[in-house]
């Protein structure tokens, strides 16, 4: 059945726009707010796509939107997992099938990001492929924003191919055991191929990466399969010094969603430091990587 322009796909997106409060998508509420769902620019930065594609989409005048475009929406606008397929639907593609990685946040899910407020948050896909993130991370390690999202992958900043520059943390990280963290994210791809046999990106991502990095295809070769879950970080952070953090990795039921939680010890300077950068927020600019 064709679609109507109250049934369309700039429609849809209007309406679950408006049904959104600004509070549940984590973003302050200023006194005398007249709009009680979120505003168009307050959707164009959550999805990571310009206001005016929000104003095309809305209007009509931009009708195929991409793949990884559709699921951003779909993340900022809390959709559930059928709204989310028939928004695919409206903008003719398929909607995700079973033994792909799947991109979506359930509602559940961002509700309780929402509520961690400036703790340092991101969520990963199963290929470790960036999804969201908070301010408190943005604050901490960088804002990832300015980087295409295909480059947003973990995994490809590990374990860099023809000298790619890292784009999620903009500024030195390192760990306490940098060796397990390797085979612990490597090893973590592996079972990911067990989960998702038919997700074409993540077998590109293991293609290149075996192709183009002796690291990663000697750890691949070891057949290990293991799940990544913690890890110390210490975060050369260009405003607040030096910052020590302990670094959980939570994961979410079928889909191997990783939610990734920094925290410092409390009552601990490292602590207040975390709590500054999310005051001061990231630098204007991110300064230039030693490594």
């Amino acid at each position: 059945m064709p679609t109507t322009p109250a049934t369309g796909l700039g429609t849809m997106i209007r309406t679950w726009r408006d049904r959104l409060p600004p509070s549940a998508a984590g973003l302050p509420v200023a006194r005398g707010r007249r709009a009680t769902g979120l505003r168009r620019e307050e959707l164009a930065e959550l999805a990571g796509v310009s206001v005016d594609y929000v104003v095309r989409l809305e209007q009509g005048r931009a009708t195929t939107p991409s793949p990884s475009v559709v699921a951003a929406l779909a993340r900022a606008l809390h959709l559930s997992t059928a709204e989310r397929d028939h928004l695919y639907r409206l903008a003719r593609l398929a909607p995700p099938a079973p033994g792909v990685i799947p991109d979506h946040l359930p509602p559940g899910v961002q509700r309780v990001l929402t509520r961690l407020a400036d703790v340092p948050v991101a969520v990963f896909a199963a290929d470790w492929s960036l999804l969201w993130w908070n301010r408190g991370w943005a604050a901490l390690v960088g804002d990832p924003s300015p980087a295409p999202s295909r480059l947003r992958n973990f995994a490809r900043d590990r374990f860099p191919v023809d000298g790619t520059p890292p784009c999620l943390a903009l500024w030195p990280v390192t760990e306490t055991d940098r060796d397990a963290t390797d085979a612990a994210v490597v090893s973590d791809l592996r079972r990911a191929t067990g989960r998702f046999p038919q997700d074409e990106r993540l077998a590109r991502l293991v293609r290149r990466l075996l192709a183009g990095n002796e690291r990663f295809a000697a750890l691949w070769a070891t057949g290990e399969v293991a799940a990544h879950r913690e890890d110390h970080k210490s975060i050369d952070h260009p405003t607040v010094g030096p910052v020590e953090v302990d670094c959980d990795v939570l994961t979410d039921g079928d889909s191997d969603l990783k939610i990734v939680i920094l925290t410092a010890a409390p009552g601990s300077e490292d602590e207040s430091k975390v709590q500054l950068a999310a005051v001061t927020g990231p630098p204007a600019t991110a300064p230039a990587r030693a490594d």
